[in-house]
Parts: structure tokens; sequence; C-alpha cells
């Protein structure tokens, strides 16, 4: 066989096999969906912390005493899928929700994908102790605790319709592009640049609109309806 004829059939077998290398990165592959449902009984007052990578966080309150969890796990593998948990951990006075994630795979043609979109259900005047999300979106609503603090790397959307005191950090060596807040009875503290928020004569909220450290891909939105609002600049 002469060398062309060799460097050519090498290549060929290369090209044949891509199609089953791409399919490994969830490429024209089906999203796979499991939902998980948990119930618990807790105190009123109860402080709860939650930690997600990537995914949705809405949280309710309610007139209720009992804890609600419903899990949506997410992803193009069902072996993928399996390695995803949601572990919820009550002790008297504090309750945690974490979603557990495998190892990110160091090969670039392995299956990367896997989300959570957690909705969590608690007593109104329980208190966000810790919000913890990496990447994703965040709704809160009906809350009225001691204070809803927020941890968080790159945030697509936020919602907040509470009555209680927001505190939301961004996560050290992230760079989100805008902070828009409002508050429609409260006050509203930012640690960036030193931007002062205003209210115009017409306007139903008081609100901050600015671009944070030059601009990057991510955009803060909260809107509070009662309470107050404090952004705050990680490590300042």
């Amino acid at each position: 066989m002469r060398p062309g004829a060799v460097h050519w059939q090498k290549l060929w077998s290369i090209v044949a096999a891509l199609p089953m290398l791409l399919n490994g990165c969830g490429t024209n592959k089906t999203v796979l969906e499991e939902i998980v449902e948990q119930v618990y009984p807790i105190a009123l007052n109860t402080d709860l912390s939650i930690h997600n990578r990537d995914g949705a966080v809405l949280v309710y309150g309610s007139d209720g005493n009992e804890l609600r969890v419903r899990s949506a796990k997410k992803a193009y593998s069902r072996e993928r899928l399996s390695q995803i948990a949601v572990d919820v951990s009550t002790t008297p006075g504090a309750v945690s929700v974490t979603a557990k994630f495998p190892p990110q795979p160091k090969w670039a043609f392995s299956d990367h994908s896997g989300t959570v979109d957690c909705t969590i259900v608690v007593p109104a005047t329980a208190s966000i102790t810790a919000l913890d999300l990496n990447s994703g979106e965040v709704l809160l609503d009906s809350m009225r605790g001691r204070e809803v603090f927020c941890f968080i790397s790159c945030l697509r959307y936020s919602l907040c319709a509470c009555c209680c005191p927001l505190n939301c950090r961004s996560r050290p060596g992230s760079k989100p592009s805008c902070a828009k807040s409002e508050c429609a009875h409260g006050k509203i503290a930012n640690d960036f640049n030193n931007v002062a928020s205003f209210q115009s004569s017409s306007a139903r909220y008081m609100n901050i609109d600015q671009v944070i450290n030059g601009g990057g891909s991510a955009t803060i939105q909260i809107r509070l309806g009662r309470g107050n609002i404090k952004i705050a600049e990680a490590n300042p």
C-alpha cells in the first residue's frame, strides 16, 4: 500500500470515530430528568441553608411548619443523572439542602452535563442564612425571617418579593456585569463604587442600576416588596 493511501486510511478512521466522540459530549442527546420530593417537619423559625452548583433555587414562604423540597435533576446520560443527589439535613433549629454533583471530568469529550432545579417551601418566618449558587437563577417569595444571605458567582436572574433584609454577595473572582435592585418599602445599600440609590417622583420603587467591575457575563436583578437590600462586594 502506498504511503499516501495509509495516510488517508488513518484520517478516515479518525473522521469515522468523531460521531461517537461527540456523542460523549451530549451532542444530539435528549435531556433526561428525574424529580424527587421530600417533606420534613421543622420549626417556624428554622435557619435554612441552600447549596447548589448549577440550576435554579426557588424558595417560597408558607404558613405551615414543614419543609418541602422538590428537586428536578437533569443530565444527558443516565449514568450522569444517577451521580447527582440532593441531600437534606435537619437538626433542631437548622436545615440544609445541598445539591451534590460528581467531579467534572477532565477529558474534553466526557459528559459534563448536570443541573438541579430546587423548589423549596418553608415557613415564611424561617431565615435563609446561606444561599450558595455557582450559576443559575434565584426566586425568593413571601419570606419574612431575620435575613436572606446570598453568595453567588454567575446569576442569570434573581427576583425577591420578601419582607426581610437581603444581603447579596458575589463570589470572589466572579464578574457580574450589572446589578439592578428595586425596593418598594425599605432601603438599598450598595458597596460598589458608592453609587447612591434613587427614587423619582413617579417611580414605585427605590432602585440601583449600574455596571460592576467593567462588565461581565452575569446580571443580578433583585426586586423587594418590603424590607432592606444590601449588595456587598466580596473582599472589598
